[in-house]
């Protein structure tokens, strides 16, 4: 398919100018003299211990119940003022881009991807590194919101990581030698990986594994979960997220996904399932988080594909009499088998892009007596979630941005949208190749996206890096073309607000009420930590590292790093030191994709560096200087 308008164009343009910079990608070690000797072996008890302990930062998420908070406090109210830079370290030459990883610390070795499918070892205390792994990417690559790497995943003796032409690779942690290298989608047609996989052990046949989704709903593919052996890389299961494709187990077909008549995806006048089924989307491109008591992988579907509403709906019927699972929502999977245990659709028939895969944080709170343990979840539709993960059963929603026009509320008893009528994008008048634009918010970007949210112990808040915007949006022709943009919608992201865009929201998941917001003139993109010296951390997208109270949200602390954050922090302790170490460098989907956005971040400088800070040892510490373990 020929792109039909301007955008369609320029994503042409976009997708050709990545590609042939990915061709400057080389495989290889960089080897430092320093010894990684003394580094060892990490095993399933450290990951289920992540969130207690304070010396490693071993997982995405900062634990398996994805929370990024941290018992440390030596740094805190009181003296995060004299926080400075420890050392700051280049990513280096041409390959710039949106830097969005997170760090994995582990031995005082920090382990960092970057743009371009690359991964760095480095010394934690001084910023030496001590290998590079750079992954040769070909030029048919097809990245859909610029070539990110949101970070890797660490078992064992080896260091794991997807790239941007659908493969996963495993490395020696202390050399940055590549043990396995494991293809499992074609990215000629626009299977990718983005997100960081995460490692799981079921606990029903105590084995461990290495879980890691697909990316490419922006091109049709049908998203696939998968379950490897990370010693081998062999795959252990694979799971579709649209109803009706078929599972795989040990190598052989199981299951199908849902119902194997898909009867929630419409068929055509002969009684066949409708194109769009075939390449139905569904994509779960971030990273799981693991329950492990009640023995479950918890992670995000993605959008269905194309975005036009109508291509996925029966002829002259209302698209709400079709859900298209098993995208735009949570599930909840069997690690055992691979099996869907339960599902729960956040937007039945997704007509925005709002997708699913925004994180899936697990914790637990007292409501009449008992403990509730739950998901929380902040979708790109506007909406704030908790959901039971033991049964998926949905438990309240509310709103955590301004001015939602698509929905006016989620209904209580149902846990379904009561849609305004109006927001699905129409089709074209007759003899049109274009449908009548509508104004819809949030946009596809999302009240947020990708970038997690924190949750802190101590005040009971989650702590959400939102947007303030708004989008027009129209219908387009769309056929399914392998390779090509399968959306058939074309959109111009609009200012809600003149003073600002990015809204970093303090919400409490009980009552659905906004503790308190810190206002920013850019998009914010960046992840979010919290601490139990009662602080939240964040990036900006004009390039500041800030610190805020977490009860009241003060603004304590900033620090210019040089270029736009759109990466997520972390936190560590070392030699009775606490370290925070983040990203820079602007990127990703927001400068992309047009519109107001384009203009408003256009002054932001690009680059790529991982900064690390801590109190400095002749700045007096205050009350908090002694590590909590707890």
């Amino acid at each position: 398919m020929k792109p039909t308008n301007e955008r369609q164009q320029r994503y042409s343009k976009l997708s050709s100018t990545i590609q042939k910079l990915a061709l400057g990608s080389i495989a290889g070690v960089a080897l430092s003299a320093l010894s990684l000797g003394a580094v060892g072996e990490v095993t399933w008890k450290d990951i289920a211990d992540d969130h207690k302990t304070t010396n490693d930062v071993l997982q995405y998420g900062m634990g398996v119940n994805a929370q990024r908070y941290s018992p440390l406090k030596q740094i805190n109210t009181k003296n995060v003022k004299q926080l400075l830079p420890a050392w700051s370290w280049s990513f280096g030459d041409e390959k710039q881009r949106g830097q969005e990883s997170q760090a994995v610390v582990h031995d005082g070795v920090i382990y960092i991807s970057a743009s371009y499918s690359r991964v760095y070892a480095l010394d934690a205390k001084t910023g030496k590194q001590l290998w590079s792994y750079s992954h040769r990417l070909p030029e048919d690559i097809r990245p859909c919101c610029d070539v990110v790497n949101r970070g890797v995943a660490i078992y064992g003796d080896k260091i794991f990581f997807g790239t941007l032409d659908a493969r996963v690779v495993a490395l020696e942690a202390k050399t940055g030698k590549r043990v396995w290298n494991k293809k499992f989608g074609d990215h000629t047609a626009g299977y990718t990986m983005t997100g960081a996989p995460t490692i799981v052990k079921d606990q029903k046949t105590g084995r461990v594994m290495l879980i890691h989704g697909s990316s490419g709903d922006e091109f049709g593919v049908v998203g696939q979960l998968f379950a490897r052996d990370p010693d081998t890389g062999e795959e252990i299961w694979m799971r579709p997220f649209v109803e009706g494709h078929m599972g795989r187990l040990n190598g052989k077909e199981s299951t199908p996904t849902g119902d194997i008549n898909a009867p929630t995806w419409p068929r055509d006048e002969n009684g066949e399932l409708v194109e769009a089924w075939h390449h139905g989307g569904g994509a779960p491109w971030q990273s799981s988080s693991f329950d492990i008591e009640h023995n479950t992988i918890i992670i995000g579907a993605g959008n269905p594909a194309p975005w036009n509403t109508w291509a996925r709906t029966k002829k002259g019927d209302d698209p709400r009499n079709w859900d298209n699972l098993y995208t735009s929502g949570q599930v909840g999977v069997d690690p055992t088998t691979g099996e869907v245990k339960w599902f729960y659709q956040h937007t039945p028939n997704d007509a925005w892009d709002f997708s699913g895969n925004n994180e899936l944080v697990l914790f637990e709170y007292e409501e009449k007596g008992k403990t509730v343990k739950a998901t929380a979840h902040a979708d790109r539709n506007g909406f704030f979630y908790v959901v039971n993960r033991e049964d998926g059963k949905f438990i309240r929603a509310f709103p955590f941005v301004d001015n939602i026009t698509w929905a006016s509320h989620i209904d209580p008893k149902t846990g379904r949208p009561v849609e305004n009528e109006g927001q699905r994008p129409p089709l074209p008048e007759p003899g049109e190749k274009r449908g009548k634009a509508i104004e819809v918010s949030p946009p596809f970007l999302g009240g947020k996206n990708w970038n997690p949210m924190a949750y802190s112990q101590d005040t009971g808040f989650f702590y959400v890096g939102a947007n303030h915007w708004k989008e027009d949006y129209w219908t387009e022709e769309v056929h399914y073309k392998k390779g090509s943009a399968y959306l058939g919608q074309g959109f111009r992201i609009k200012k809600m607000y003149e003073d600002h865009v990015g809204v970093l929201r303090a919400m409490n998941p009980i009552s659905g009420e906004i503790e308190w917001e810190h206002k920013e003139r850019l998009p914010l993109w960046a992840g979010v930590l919290a601490t139990k010296g009662n602080l939240v951390f964040t990036g900006t997208g004009d390039g500041y590292f800030k610190a805020f109270n977490a009860k009241t949200g003060e603004e304590l602390w900033k620090f210019q790093t040089g270029s736009g954050i759109v990466s997520s922090p972390v936190t560590w302790e070392q030699d009775g030191e606490q370290y925070i170490g983040v990203a820079s460098g602007y990127g990703g989907a927001v400068p992309l994709w047009g519109g107001d956005m384009a203009d408003l971040t256009k002054p932001v400088p690009q680059g790529g560096s991982f900064w690390v800070f801590k109190i400095p040892s002749w700045a007096e510490a205050g009350e908090g200087k002694n590590v909590a373990s707890n």
